[in-house]
Formats: C-alpha cells, structure tokens, sequence
C-alpha cells in the first residue's frame, strides 16, 4: 500500500487514533470539521493541513452589531382563497421563525408583492398592509374566491448549513448569523477578517473556502424539517442594494416575482427566464470578483484556495463564463456517484480536483443499525467508472472520524478503496483513457453550465420522477466517449460542432431539459434536420423534442419515427407493429428493460420505424433512419448496468459506428473496461457484488478472459 492523495477528517481528543487510520488509509493531507479543531500533534504528520474558512458566518459578535446587513431571501407565503373581501395571509405560516424573519426595515410596499394567483396579477400596495406584531397581510377589496400569496423579503437568522448539521448532529450551539458582502462596509469586514485569520493559520497549507458567500436554497418548514431544496437555487443572494445595483447594471428593475417565480423559485427544472438569466450573470460577476480578490490574498500568504462544490456555490458555478478569473487552486466536492464524480473532475482553470466520498460520518449513518459499509461500496462502484473516464486527484472523507471508528468493518473497507483510488493513478500514469472518435451532446436549456448537472439534486438523490432521465448522465459517466453539454442556444447561435456523434435530449415536455418553446424556434429545429439527414444520431427519452406546435406534440417526430397522443388525436387510428428478430441494440438484453417511470401514450409514426419494445401497447424503445442519419427514442432510462450496454449499444448505432463499439469492450455486461494506451495499460472492473466472469475485445481484435472478484478489478498490460 502506497501513500497520498487522501485527505483525513481529524478532530481533538483522537490523536493516537488519527495517527493510526492516517497511516493505514495512506492519508497525506488532514482537515478539520465544522465544529472541530485540528490537534496540533496531528499536523507534523501530514504533508498537507486544510483548514476549513467560511466568509459570511462565524462572527456572531460582527452579525448582531449589524443586524441591518444580514443576507436575504424572497419567500412566496401559502396561498389564501379569499372568502370575503377582506383577507388574512398568514406569511411565514408553515417557515421555520428560527430560520427567517420578515424584514420590514426596508419598506413592504416597496419590495413585497402580493399576486392574486387566480388572475397572476400583483394587487396594488394600496390595498393591503402589514401587521408587524402577527406578521400578517391584510388585503381589502379582494376579489372572492381567488386565490393570494405574498412574495415577502425576509432576513435570514440562521444559517442554513449551520442549521443542516446542527439539528443533523444534534448540536447546541448558537444559530450563526450569515451576513452579506454585497454591504461595503461587510465586504470591508470580511476581507480584513481574512487576513487577520490568515495570521493566527500559519501551519494551514490549504484554505478549504466553505464555499463563498451565499448559500443554496434550503429552507425549513415549521417543524424544522427541510421544506424547500435546490442544489442550484440562487433564492438566498437577493438583497435591497443588490436589487437596486442590478437595476443600474442591466437597465431595468427586477419584481419580487421574477425571483419567486410563482412559488417555483426559478427550479433548474424551469425555463429560465431572461430575467433570472440576468440576475444569474449579475450576481456571478460580483461573486466571482470578490471571490477573486479573497483567493488573491490567500496566495499573498502563500497558501492554496480550495473551493468546496456545495454549501455556498450560488455565485461560482464551474461552468459559467466567470469562474475561470476567481483564480483557485482546486475544487473539492461531494461524491454521490458517477455523476457528481465528473461533475467535480470536469472542472476547468483549477490544478487538480478532491471528492468527499460517502457516507460522511455524520450519525445518520453510523449509529446502531446504520449501514456504512453497504454506502461505502454503492459509492464507490458508481464513482470508480468516472473515475477511470475523468479522474480526480484527490480522496477523502467528510464528518466526525470518532464516528467511523466504532465501525472497523468500514475501515478496512476504506483502506481498501484509498488503495485502488492510488492504484488507478499509478497505472495511468495521468494519460487519458480511450474514448470514442466521436463526442456525446446533451441538449437542454442550460447547455454548458449545468454541465453535469441535468435532473441533479445532491449527493446522488433523486426525484422519483425523473431518475429515468438522470440514469442517462450515470450511465454516460463512466462511458468510453467524451460528453459535452450545448444549449439550444448554442445550436441557433453556433450549429453544431463537427466532433457531436450524437445528440441527446431527455425530459418531460415543458422542463428546460426537454426544452419546452425552444422547439417551436425554427432555426433550432431545421438545424437539428439537416445534421441528421447529414449522418448525425438523436437520441430522444422520456418526451423529447415535446411542445405542442402546428398539430404535433413531438417536434421531431419524422426524425424519431414516434410521436406521443396527448388527448387530441384519439380520433386517429394507431398501429404499433414490434420489430421481429435481432436489433444491434437490444442484442445483448435480456428480459424486461427497466425504462423507470416510463412513458405512456407514445406509438409508431412511420411504417419504417422499429418498434423494440412496447408496455401495455406503447412504444417504449425504437430506432429509425431519418437520411444519413438515425435516431433512438426510449421512454425512460434508470442507471444500472444493463440499461448503461443498452445506452452504449444505442449510441454506437445512432452514430452508425458499430464497428468500433468493440474496442475495449466486455462481453460481460456487469462488467466494463478502460484502457490508457499511452500507458500502455488497461483495468476490467466489475459492476456486480458476485463474482463475475467476462472477455475484454482489445483494439486490435484479440480477446482475453479474465475472472473478477465481486466488486474487483484487474489492471493488465496492454
């Protein structure tokens, strides 16, 4: 066993303890905890010390002197159905009061809204109020039998991650305050508390920033649980002055509900609107220059400025146009899977990436009849095939080490995972694996900057409505082929770049994964046409293409070779007639195909289509020639090994490259193969917790038999 590129949680009291996992985990680097220290006997043993730093929380004494600085959010309050024409609206009924606080220094009836959500229409401030004592609204003249909200501005008093581990961890601490930098005389603060914190770390190597400045949305209801969630919510960044800058800045005043967005706070899920696209790119560019300024006085005291992907991100997106100029050193982020892997080692303009694996040792897990080591081993079997495709450089654990030491079975099992992590760097000596002579295009609305990022939640959770599409991006993540992210956008603007093999699109109709109207931009559409008539490949899941438009529901459904009824066309006799014999994608599935939620209502639109599999009469798989060019539709796609060959075989058939499918390629669908030419090496995992047994198809034609242990591995020489 070797050491490095394994970073340790540490905390006080565990010295000999540290000591001995650090060095049977081959831990290189430490790190404390929020809540924890790092002992200083513990330093001398690690070549790398990271200490945690959050800009906006921790001064409780700096926050209660300027209460008037504290961040923000936008909240919509619980609809009311007017009985009467004068109406009550409760606003922070069902909120957590310990989390937020109505915020009346600055005027309601400037920077509150209160929508009539029958007709969609703001009602004039003249006719309601606001009773500060029972922190209601009082609306008159009210339209009866409609439905009201409030769009309210509230201070935050609490935290949100603060929050998260202190009812998580069971903790009694003081609530931290957050405040905003977006106040000069705050961001003044913050910069000077900086340095004089950067005084008192000299033995700090590395600044673990946790993260920025504002956090995601997370809000809690009245029984402090969580209430509203969105990794990539940006609801927290609002305030006053912001507001008012912004108006400067882009020209135009932004309302409340830009930024409630009806009660849906503008989900990743939605359409963005141009509006919310703005305040994206506003609230980026200041974020990314203050961030710049703080990562320039860290390298002053010579020091590294990690940023953590998660807490408070909203500002530092990867992938947006800003992130290049803030200047850190690394990213460090938490590892659900194979997606969230590449969302983390796909990062540009940092030296090297970190990921915190499952389970962090928090007690929700290690506590009497948790399962860590069953968490530890999903983990890392999803992660591992991105990591061979887009390997990060760095390990490690999040949490409380005094947790996972009453589990010895955990580890063991981790001094085995860190030692295959060393090995996979050792035996690719950081040359690239192969990939196919052709990239994967994901198309939605977001494009480029949710790279990864489609259909996510965190931590590898997701809705139970669309893991039929986020399997997709799992499946693709340990994929020999290049995956890249365009917009629609990008393909009205800039065409499509010649090195795409294949286009997908996958969502329900409306979402901006699907597209929604961007469908109905016939520049959008006539461009997809003709690269596909050309020789290009479409895969299209769940409802692609979807908006209802000039008597079609599917937009390309002449490229699909499907279309899907939606109530309008009953009247027109369908015919779904499923493909007899053997099929290049479907030759090495057996049984039922798990299309997850599935879609209903989907048939035959061509005669020349190839009807692969239908449940209860629909179609749910089909390939058809549309030119040059193909196209693969599919209802629905959860990750697991199976449906990952079934993807594989789609895509190789879509771009009409079946030939090449086998290079590399494992007879055993449980089990995959990444080769690293330039190394001259190659490594057969196995996907399954039973032994397994499989041929690998090398490049130049040969085969070889290899047995694998459950969940093992094998690195060979080309």
């Amino acid at each position: 066993m070797g050491k490095g590129r394994v970073t340790l949680p540490v905390e006080e009291g565990l010295e000999k303890e540290i000591s001995h996992i650090a060095d049977k985990w081959g831990a290189d680097a430490v790190r404390d905890s929020d809540g924890t220290k790092i002992p200083e006997e513990v330093k001398s043993i690690a070549d790398k010390v990271y200490s945690k730093y959050f800009f906006t929380r921790g001064d409780q004494e700096w926050a209660k002197a300027n209460l008037d600085e504290l961040q923000h959010i936008y909240l919509m309050s619980e609809a009311v159905t007017a009985k009467s024409e004068e109406v009550t609206i409760p606003i922070l009924k069902g909120y957590f009061d310990q989390q937020v606080q109505p915020d009346t220094d600055h005027d309601p009836k400037q920077w509150w809204e209160v929508i009539n959500r029958t007709t969609g229409k703001a009602v004039s401030p003249e006719q309601w109020s606001y009773d500060t004592e029972t922190q209601e609204v009082i609306l008159k003249n009210a339209n009866k039998w409609h439905c009201y909200t409030v769009n309210f501005l509230a201070y935050q008093i609490w935290d949100p991650v603060h929050m998260y581990n202190h009812i998580t961890n069971n903790w009694d601490t003081e609530h931290h305050l957050p405040y905003d930098p977006r106040y000069p005389k705050t961001r003044e603060y913050i910069l000077e508390r900086l340095r004089n914190w950067l005084d008192d770390h000299p033995d700090t190597d590395v600044v673990r920033i946790t993260t920025f400045f504002y956090n995601f949305t997370l809000v809690f209801n009245d029984l402090a649980e969580e209430r509203y969630v969105d990794w990539l919510g940006y609801s927290t960044t609002v305030s006053p002055l912001a507001l008012k800058e912004f108006e400067k800045e882009k020209g135009y005043k932004l309302r409340p509900e830009d930024l409630v967005d009806e009660g849906y706070y503008n989900s990743p899920f939605r359409i963005p609107s141009r509006q919310f696209l703005d305040w994206m790119d506003f609230q980026q560019k200041f974020v990314s220059e203050l961030a710049k300024e703080c990562v320039d006085i860290i390298h002053s005291y010579g020091k590294e400025a990690m940023m953590f992907l998660g807490d408070h991100w909203a500002g530092t997106e990867p992938y947006g146009k800003y992130f290049k100029n803030i200047g850190l050193d690394a990213v460090v982020g938490s590892v659900g899977d194979g997606t969230t892997l590449r969302m983390i080692s796909d990062i540009p303009h940092v030296k090297y990436t970190e990921g915190r694996f499952l389970p962090y040792f928090f007690p929700d897990t290690f506590k009497e009849g948790g399962k860590p080591v069953e968490e530890a081993n999903q983990n890392w079997m999803q992660a591992r095939r991105a990591i061979l495709r887009s390997p990060i450089q760095r390990m490690g654990y999040g949490g409380y080490l005094s947790l996972a030491l009453d589990f010895p079975e955990f580890v063991e099992r981790v001094e085995e995972i860190t030692d295959e992590f060393r090995k996979i760097h050792d035996y690719s000596k950081g040359t690239a694996s192969y990939k196919a002579p052709f990239k994967v295009a994901i198309l939605n609305s977001w494009g480029k900057t949710k790279t990864w990022m489609s259909h996510h939640v965190h931590h590898a959770i997701w809705y139970k409505q669309v893991y039929s599409y986020y399997g997709i991006l799992e499946s693709l993540s340990g994929m020999p082929v290049d995956v890249e992210f365009i917009s629609f956008e990008d393909i009205k603007h800039h065409g499509i770049p010649e090195d795409i093999g294949v286009i997908i699109n996958a969502g329900d109709a409306g979402t901006a994964w699907s597209g929604g109207a961007a469908w109905k931009d016939e520049k959008v559409v006539s461009t997809l046409r003709e690269w596909i008539d050309a020789g290009g490949g479409f895969i299209g899941a769940g409802e692609p293409t979807a908006m209802e438009h000039q008597g079609a529901f599917f937009q390309l459904a002449d490229v699909l070779g499907v279309q899907k009824e939606i109530g309008f066309s009953l009247s027109l006799d369908k015919y779904n007639t499923l493909h007899e014999g053997s099929h290049f994608i479907t030759e090495e599935h057996n049984g039922p195909i798990d299309f997850g939620e599935s879609m209903k209502y989907v048939y035959q639109s061509d005669r020349n289509t190839e009807v692969l599999a239908m449940e209860e009469g629909d179609v749910t798989l089909a390939a058809h020639q549309f030119g040059h060019g193909r196209s693969v539709y599919m209802a629905g796609l959860p990750y697991s090994p199976e449906n990952t060959r079934l993807l594989l075989r789609a895509i190789f058939w879509a771009a009409s490259q079946e030939s090449l499918m086998k290079n590399w390629y494992t007879t055993n669908i449980q089990t995959e193969c990444a080769a690293y030419p330039e190394a001259g090496m190659f490594v057969i995992i196995n996907n399954s917790y039973e032994q397994e047994e499989t041929s690998v198809y090398k490049e130049d034609g040969s085969k070889v038999d290899v047995t694998l242990a459950p969940m093992g591995y094998k690195w060979m020489e080309i």
